[in-house]
């Protein structure tokens, strides 16, 4: 029997999309005896409601601003078999961010780092968790345009405010020594009040070199670290495994 045209009318009005789809069935199962109407109307809600959590997830990673939708399910372990998968799944609990604390990869390029992290922040936005995922490069170049504009102090309360703030990719562009200042006060007002995920290839005894101050760098690495997790990824890159296949299958050797 089809569902009278004023109650999609009104579903409609509500913002009730997903259980429009199921209503005619579930009616018709009501009708012929098969379901109460009790039971019929908690089972159409429980519909919305997963429907609405999958439309709030989408609008969440979206504006999380992360490079790929990847989860720790997508990480072949097998190609990193160094990494404690143990460990990545305690993390991947979220415990560290209601501890206010910080998650470093660190590894040369392609080995996986970007991915973890980007799977960690995924889980957390699914929590609610307000996170932000961008590049150093990204950051620095943000943060100095403000800066330059009179409107620094209002942009390092933006980075500030995540819950999780995932930077990605430290190490890999210079910067002169102004706005490796600026990257410390964005760091320093995270310090014990939010979580930050940050990828590195740069070991740590080249900060100084990096930021052009041993100071600066033993600052910044005090307030990262302490309370941190840090994963040291040691394997092969991701980006030439296919190549590394092909080439210990090559007929001609054959």
């Amino acid at each position: 029997m089809a569902t009278p045209q004023k109650l999609i009318n009104g579903l409609t009005e509500l913002g009730i999309e997903k259980m429009q789809e199921y209503i005619d069935r579930y009616s018709d199962a009501v009708n012929k005896g098969d379901k109460s109407f009790s039971v019929a109307l908690e089972e159409l809600i429980e519909i919305e409601k997963k429907h609405r959590q999958v439309r709030r997830d989408a609008i969440n990673l979206h504006i999380a601003n992360y490079p790929f939708i990847k989860t720790l399910d997508d990480f072949d372990f097998d190609f990193q078999p160094n990494l404690n998968k143990k460990e990545l799944l305690e993390l991947n609990s979220l415990a560290f961010v209601e501890n206010k604390e910080n998650v470093v990869f660190f590894g040369s390029s392609g080995v996986g780092k970007t991915h973890l992290a980007t799977a960690i922040g995924i889980s957390c936005t699914k929590a609610r968790y307000q996170t932000y995922f961008i590049t150093f490069e990204n950051l620095v170049t943000q943060l100095k345009k403000a800066h330059q504009e009179n409107r620094l102090e209002s942009r390092l309360k933006f980075f500030a405010k995540y819950k999780v703030l995932i930077i990605d990719e430290i190490g890999y562009m210079p910067i002169d020594q102004d706005t490796a200042n600026i990257f410390f006060q964005l760091i320093a007002k995270r310090y014990e009040k939010n979580s930050t995920i940050i990828t590195t290839n740069m070991p740590f005894s080249k900060w100084g070199e990096f930021f052009g101050s041993a100071t600066l760098a033993n600052a910044l690495l005090d307030r990262l670290l302490h309370h941190s997790t840090i994963i040291s990824i040691k394997g092969p890159s991701y980006r030439t495994k296919a190549i590394r296949t092909l080439l210990e299958n090559d007929p001609a050797e054959e």
